[in-house]
């Protein structure tokens, strides 16, 4: 097995994107607080050895039947570790992976060249700032010319991961996109079935309009469905914490139905649309979905995975602070963002 100590790299970086962390206890006097929760991971010996030319790669795996995956990682990503050990320990997964891809790892804070499909030379993290990678692991599925079939942001538990692999295993999108495909194999639930309140939930009419160039406050819109295991975990395990309440409490923010054709909404744009058309407008595909938009309506970044307090709460503060403005980089905003709360003594565990 590969192996990669990730608690070497953790001070570095791994507190940056696959998050989760508690705002725990201060500690006396100047003393640092303590950082915890990173995990390291053996990556799977099937994983392609590649010279890093991705062209190469995908004519190389398009010979063979097979498609080019992409996987972005990083070192002490608990995120990445529950990749391997919870979905790629499942043999039925496995078996699918390895009849139909070639997985080619990379980290997202690496120094090895890589050629793109489209021939420019960069490192693994020129690469991966070049196409905006924000969380670990994010996985890059790529067709037989190279072209981007799909991209999943984050982790994806088993049942979800399963569906996305038929879909570019079976060469579906070419018949329908991957959100018709996720509503056909994992359907809504009945009508008549309700979501999860919150006190800091806006309620109807929804009028989240900043076309006439007015700064409001920033929007957080929560998307989201019924009898869905995912959204009772958002709000039972995550959105409990008071601090990150207190965050959200400062955003104009609404729970919206993914699937809803009778809830209306006034987009930041100005339009009038419903929940469902929104939602398939912005590509939302998975519930529960977080989308946020600063103070004059532009998208700044969503979270559309599995994530634990630290990472959560830090999507609201960096919307919030506007600290986006400066630091572009998600994943150096938040490793940042442990630092200062540490050098407080406030102890940071990103997998709680």
């Amino acid at each position: 097995m590969k192996k990669r100590n990730l608690l070497a790299g953790a001070v570095a970086c791994a507190f940056t994107l696959f998050a989760s962390f508690v705002l725990a206890q201060h500690v006396s006097g100047a003393e640092k607080g303590t950082f915890s929760g990173a995990k390291p991971t053996e990556y799977p010996e099937w994983f392609k050895e590649s010279f890093l030319d991705f062209a190469d790669d995908v004519a190389e795996s398009a010979e063979q039947g097979k498609r080019v995956l992409l996987f972005f990682h990083q070192d002490g990503c608990p995120y990445c570790n529950a990749l391997v050990e919870r979905n790629l320990s499942q043999k039925d997964i496995v078996e699918k992976i390895q009849e139909n891809f070639d997985v080619i790892e990379l980290n997202i804070w690496g120094d090895r060249e890589v050629v793109g499909v489209d021939g420019l030379q960069m490192t693994e993290k020129e690469f991966a700032a070049n196409i905006s990678v924000q969380f670990t692991p994010t996985l890059l599925f790529y067709d037989e010319e190279g072209g981007r079939v799909l991209r999943l942001n984050g982790y994806v538990p088993p049942r979800q991961f399963k569906v996305a692999l038929e879909y570019v295993a079976g060469h579906h999108e070419t018949e329908l996109s991957y959100r018709d495909y996720l509503e056909l194999n994992l359907p809504p639930p009945k009508a008549g079935r309700k979501m999860i309140p919150e006190s800091f939930f806006s309620q109807e009419p929804f009028n989240l309009d900043r076309s006439n160039g007015e700064s409001g406050r920033p929007i957080a819109v929560f998307f989201e469905q019924a009898d869905c295991p995912n959204c009772v975990t958002l709000h039972h395990k995550v959105l409990v914490d008071e601090p990150t309440r207190q965050e959200i409490a400062a955003f104009d923010a609404i729970q919206l139905d993914m699937w809803s054709n009778k809830t209306l909404v006034v987009t930041p744009s100005g339009q009038t649309m419903t929940a469902r058309d929104w939602a398939a407008e912005l590509g939302v595909a998975y519930a529960p979905t977080i989308v946020l938009f600063d103070a004059s309506g532009n998208e700044v970044i969503r979270s559309e995975a599995w994530f634990k307090i630290f990472h959560t709460h830090s999507l609201f503060t960096y919307v919030e602070s506007e600290a986006f403005r400066t630091e572009p980089n998600f994943q150096r905003y938040i490793s940042a963002r442990a630092d200062h709360l540490m050098e407080q003594g406030i102890d940071v565990d990103i997998w709680r």
